[in-house]
C-alpha cells in the first residue's frame, strides 16, 4: 500500500469481511482477529492489486519498501537523517541486518531501490513542471544538478531534458519498483 486510497481501500475490505481492524498503516494492517480466513482474505487483497504476506523477511522488506516511499515520495522525514538511521528506528532493528535482509527478498540494495524511487519521484516533479532542475536536486538531497542528472541518465538512459520534452508513458507505479 502507498497511499492513503490504498489504505482506505484495505480497511474498508477488511471491515466488509467482518475482520476487526486495528490499524492500516503503508505496507501493513494490523487486525484483532487470530483465525481470519486467509485464503478469502488473501483473495480480496489479491482484487484489489494487493498481497497477504506472512514470511518474516517479506514482511520486513515490504515495511522498509514502505517507509522508503514516504520517505522520498511523502517527504516525512527529518532533512537531513540517514536512511540507516531512519530504517533502524522505525523497524527497531540494526541496519545491517535490515539490508541484508532486503537484498536477499528483493535482489537489490536499499540503496537502489531509494535511487529507483526518487528517480520515480524526479520524473514526477518534471511532469508537474512547477520546479527547475535545481529545485528538484535540492527537493530530494541531491549534491548537485549534476548529480541529478548523471544517475537520471544512468538509470533511465536519457538526459533530464530529453525525458521533459517526451510527453507518454513515462512513469512507473512507485509500489512497482
Amino acid at each position: 500500500m502507498v497511499c492513503d486510497r490504498c489504505i482506505a481501500a484495505v480497511r474498508s475490505s477488511l471491515e466488509q469481511m467482518n475482520i476487526r481492524v486495528l490499524d492500516v498503516d503503508l505496507g501493513r494492517a494490523v487486525i484483532a482477529d487470530t483465525g481470519p480466513d486467509y485464503r478469502r482474505l488473501e483473495k480480496e487483497l489479491h482484487r484489489l492489486g494487493f498481497a497477504l504476506v506472512r514470511d518474516k523477511n517479506e514482511i520486513i522488506t515490504e515495511r522498509i519498501k514502505a517507509l522508503l516511499i514516504v520517505r522520498v515520495h511523502y517527504r516525512e522525514h527529518p532533512e537531513r537523517e540517514k536512511i540507516s538511521d531512519y530504517l533502524s528506528k522505525h523497524l527497531h532493528m540494526d541496519y545491517s541486518a535490515l539490508s541484508k535482509i532486503f537484498s536477499q527478498t528483493e535482489g537489490m540494495t536499499i540503496e537502489r531501490y531509494i535511487i529507483l524511487q526518487k528517480i520515480e519521484r524526479v520524473k514526477e516533479l518534471i511532469d508537474y513542471g512547477e520546479m527547475n532542475f535545481s529545485e528538484i536536486a535540492y527537493d530530494l538531497q541531491y549534491s548537485s544538478v549534476s548529480h541529478l542528472s548523471r544517475q537520471f541518465k544512468q538509470v533511465t538512459g536519457m538526459t533530464l531534458s530529453e525525458y521533459k520534452k517526451q510527453k507518454s508513458g513515462r512513469r512507473r507505479p512507485i509500489d512497482r519498483i
